[in-house]
């Protein structure tokens, strides 16, 4: 990592020093919750379970990070710390399913998806239990703490997973729509969050359905297609080309294992073009599922943007988002090369 992108985890963490540190407080054990507006993650699940009996939720050693300490304030009697069992927890939770309960399991998405992911398909989906695993800080959001608690596989190897719904929340709002739509919803479920500190996209809870995607910009001369982290970033992209004279849609394709192939024909048909970008390995993910769906139409210009395929560097988040060129300025630029070469 050069200094000059370290230095760019000043914009990370808001401070004004001047000086590189190596460490953000607001990440250490016992987070308070103004540091994290996204995560509402346990306010949520226990104010559904005042009104669902049905709702238990557990954690592995992770009720400050990922706010499941919010539930376990309001309904101690339902909540379960496992402690660095991950797996264990996955697969207590298929039986807490296989009784009649819906169980919300929470830890980081790289033990979540990538250390459970033998649990979640055997355990969870296989015999169709509603169990929902909760992946939180996905992506390369873990910054310094590297590649072990990294998640850029996640989507591609649960997407294949049959029986399974594989969503990406986008923020605050979109979250609170996604657990309240999971309650009724079949199948098991993995549910991939960010780091907490994501902008808002929704100002309003959402009316949502899996497998149908949500148009947020129109455009005519490209569509990007993204989810989760990346929705913030492409909107703000879309709107610097616009003052270029570039119109560009912005699609939030928030289910991952059923894509919208009604909205990637429109896009296809209205824009001509599609750029994919995602916080993860260009290998697997949203991306290529994409790319899956536009084998039933005529050809037309396709790129994936994302994190090559190989491990990425050690940083802070604000300063990989840079040098990936995932955050606005640099989708900017791979949108902007991107219709060039379109012509």
């Amino acid at each position: 990592m050069t200094t000059e992108m370290q230095d760019e985890s000043e914009i990370f963490r808001g401070t004004t020093t001047g000086k590189t540190l190596l460490r953000d407080k607001r990440s250490v054990r016992g987070t308070p919750k103004a540091g994290m507006p996204a995560f509402v993650l346990g306010e949520e699940l226990a104010d559904l379970a005042d009104k669902d009996p049905r709702i238990v939720v557990a954690t592995a050693d992770l009720a400050s990070a990922n706010r499941t300490s919010d539930f376990r304030d309001r309904h101690p009697d339902r909540f379960v710390n496992f402690s660095i069992a991950e797996k264990n927890m996955i697969t207590a939770a298929a039986g807490m399913a296989a009784c009649g309960m819906i169980p919300y399991v929470a830890t980081f998405a790289s033990f979540a998806a990538i250390l459970g992911a033998e649990q979640i398909r055997t355990d969870c989906a296989y015999p169709h239990l509603k169990v929902r695993v909760l992946g939180s800080h996905s992506g390369m959001s873990m910054g310094f703490y590297g590649s072990s608690h990294h998640a850029l596989e996640d989507l591609g190897m649960l997407r294949c997973m049959a029986d399974l719904t594989v969503v990406c929340a986008t923020d605050a709002n979109h979250l609170r729509a996604i657990l309240r739509a999971s309650v009724a919803h079949d199948r098991a479920m993995y549910i991939r969050l960010g780091r907490g500190r994501d902008p808002v996209v929704y100002d309003a809870v959402p009316d949502i359905t899996f497998g149908k995607a949500i148009r947020l910009r129109e455009g005519s001369d490209l569509t990007i297609i993204t989810c989760g982290s990346q929705v913030r970033a492409c909107l703000d992209a879309a709107a610097a080309l616009a003052a270029e004279g570039l119109s560009v849609r912005v699609v939030d394709m928030f289910t991952i294992d059923e894509m919208d192939a009604v909205e990637i024909a429109a896009a296809v048909a209205d824009t001509g073009a599609i750029l994919t970008v995602e916080e993860h390995n260009i290998t697997g993910g949203l991306g290529t599922a994409v790319g899956e769906v536009l084998l039933d139409h005529p050809r037309i210009p396709f790129q994936k943007h994302g994190v090559p395929d190989k491990y990425v560097e050690v940083g802070p988040p604000a300063a990989l988002y840079a040098h990936y060129k995932l955050d606005a300025p640099g989708v900017t630029d791979v949108a902007r090369a991107f219709l060039a070469r379109k012509g």
